[in-house]
């Protein structure tokens, strides 16, 4: 009877340890870690992990309500645990380090009365160490730029410098900061923000050297003095702002005369230039006109107007920050010698150039044959010859009037004469 008792409190026993796992057992694999750290940190500064339990799908499951369910287990090996603190289902672990590298930091979570349990969840994460100042370099400006690093020139720039201490380990410590501007100015202060203006365009690297200095208790009971260092940059972008476009160039101008306008770019180069004729002076639209690259400060259009009129010149440019847009008005006066009446007078001259070379290489060859045939030229060839070319082939008036009288012969006088008598 005994035995049979014994048996029964043994299982009994059992099932009640069993019990408290059944959670456990059915919460695996449907919860997860999530990690945060206040590193990287540096050698003998303390860092800060915490882990927090989440379900998976973040809605759906419910957190169990009973935190004491679950235990936490860290693996921080070198790292020197000067600090623990749980709350809920979150765990948060403090550890300083000696020496610089990446630690590996590695969590589970269990039943709380079963360590041998499969976890509920893991997580795990690199801790970095250094031996340096541990910070951030930053520049502002007044101005907003939709490009990443670009800054303005001729304005105020701000420059910072962020100290990564959450745990306050440089309250005591004093700073001293090298600044290297790139464009040959440096500068010391005791400052960690200073106010730069840049005078030309151009991509620059802000250098600053940082040196943290403070006394510390050695074990002997002495004092001594301790020092940190860091080196920190920043590439900056600076572009000068098109601030307009000077137009030179007439605004009166008559048709078929070539046009030219002259652009003076108030900005920095590389810019994109986009200009088009206009009844109105109006914005140009986008894709209204083919965009050209200018890589100077100036730029010529030229333009032939072949219809009177009032026009206007809609120029668009940009560059990498900004864009402007800018306006000429030109009137078109009508041509005071248009080019058709040129072209009938030309055609005339030509055209009786033409008939009077033809005439004379035939006259050459007639003139050939007749000299053996005959060598009287027939007089009606002679007579249209004098009376058609004969303007355009002799050099004097005179000479005309010669043939024109053996042509014609002498005029009738203009009275008869008188016959008198004598008796």
């Amino acid at each position: 009877m005994a035995p049979a008792a014994w048996s029964r409190f043994g299982r009994v026993l059992w099932l009640a340890c069993l019990l408290p796992l059944a959670t456990a057992r059915v919460a695996a694999g449907m919860y997860e870690l999530n990690l945060t750290t206040d590193g990287p940190g540096t050698t003998g500064a303390e860092v800060t992990i915490s882990a927090s339990l989440l379900a998976k799908d973040n809605s759906s499951l419910a957190l169990p309500a009973d935190a004491h369910l679950y235990r936490f287990h860290w693996i921080h090996t070198p790292l020197m645990l000067t600090g623990k603190t749980e709350k809920d289902l979150s765990s948060t672990i403090r550890m300083v380090s000696s020496a610089p590298g990446d630690f590996p930091v590695s969590v589970w979570v269990t039943a709380a009365n079963c360590w041998m349990c499969q976890p509920v969840a893991k997580g795990f994460l690199v801790l970095p160490i250094t031996e340096f100042l541990v910070g951030n370099l930053v520049v502002t400006q007044n101005t907003s730029l939709p490009w990443p690093s670009s800054y303005l020139t001729k304005t105020i720039l701000k420059v910072s410098f962020l100290l990564h201490d959450p745990s306050n380990f440089f309250k005591t410590a004093s700073f001293l900061y090298s600044w290297d501007f790139g464009d040959g100015t440096q500068m010391v202060t005791e400052d960690s923000v200073v106010y730069y203006n840049y005078s030309i365009i151009g991509t620059f690297t802000v250098k600053l050297k940082v040196v943290a200095e403070w006394e510390q208790a050695e074990p002997d009971t002495a004092k001594g003095v301790m020092q940190k260092t860091g080196d920190f940059s920043a590439s900056l972008k600076l572009q000068e702002s098109l601030r307009g476009i000077q137009v030179l160039g007439p605004t009166l101008i008559q048709t078929f005369q070539k046009l030219t306008v002259t652009l003076n770019f108030l900005g920095s180069p590389p810019l994109t230039v986009c200009w088009r004729l206009k009844p109105e002076c109006l914005p140009l639209e986008e894709g209204e006109c083919h965009p050209v690259s200018v890589a100077s400060m100036t730029y010529n259009l030229t333009h032939t107007f072949r219809d009177p009129g009032d026009y206007c010149f809609s120029i668009r440019a940009e560059n990498i920050i900004s864009k402007t847009h800018q306006y000429h008005r030109v009137q078109v006066w009508p041509s005071s010698i248009q080019p058709a009446v040129f072209a009938f007078p030309c055609a005339t001259l030509i055209t009786v150039m033409l008939a009077c070379i033809m005439y004379l290489t035939l006259r050459n060859a007639t003139q050939q044959k007749d000299m053996v045939e005959n060598p009287e030229p027939p007089s009606g060839v002679r007579c249209c010859c004098q009376m058609c070319c004969g303007p355009f082939l002799l050099e004097t008036p005179s000479e005309y009037l010669e043939i024109v009288r053996e042509n014609h012969g002498l005029l009738p006088p203009l009275y008869k004469s008188v016959k008198t008598y004598t008796v």
